[in-house]
């Protein structure tokens, strides 16, 4: 089995995912500083607004997205991942929470499938020794100080 984990379509797979999940949300984060791609406030919903000025909580949000991309491109890529697709579902609840942008949200939840996916793909491209090291830690007998 551990030669399919290498196999070269598995590990182009997982670099375009690493890429796309990795930059996207980089690109993202730092236009909410800037709004040149989108007004991104028109998708914020009425129920975050009222508990923060729509900009402070878009630049909050930019930080977290480029955090986000920077831990997907590290070397804790399953961490980011992670991270990316919780992120992909919260816009998603936010989006169904504005009464509009339905498409949007649907796109979103899709995306973070994505990202799980990179998530449970770096998992399995994890040397077997850090797949094992926590069930050998575990089963190994405790030191006895005395």
């Amino acid at each position: 089995m551990e030669s399919h984990l290498n196999d070269r379509r598995l590990n182009q797979s997982w670099w375009a995912l690493k890429l796309a999940f990795g930059v996207v949300p980089i690109v993202a984060g730092l236009d909410k500083f800037f709004n040149l791609l989108t007004d991104w406030e028109q998708y914020l919903s009425p129920l975050v607004s009222r508990v923060l000025p729509a900009s402070t909580f878009m630049h909050a949000v930019g930080i977290i997205e480029v955090a986000a991309g920077l831990l997907v491109l590290s070397k804790l890529t399953r961490v980011g991942a992670y991270v990316v697709s919780a992120w992909l579902v919260g816009i998603a609840l936010n989006l169904l929470t504005t009464g509009k942008y339905f498409d949007i949200a649907v796109r979103d939840l899709v995306m973070a499938v994505g990202a799980f996916t990179l998530a449970r793909l770096s998992e399995a491209r994890a040397p077997a020794s850090a797949r094992e090291r926590p069930r050998a830690e575990a089963l190994r007998p405790a030191r006895s100080h005395a």
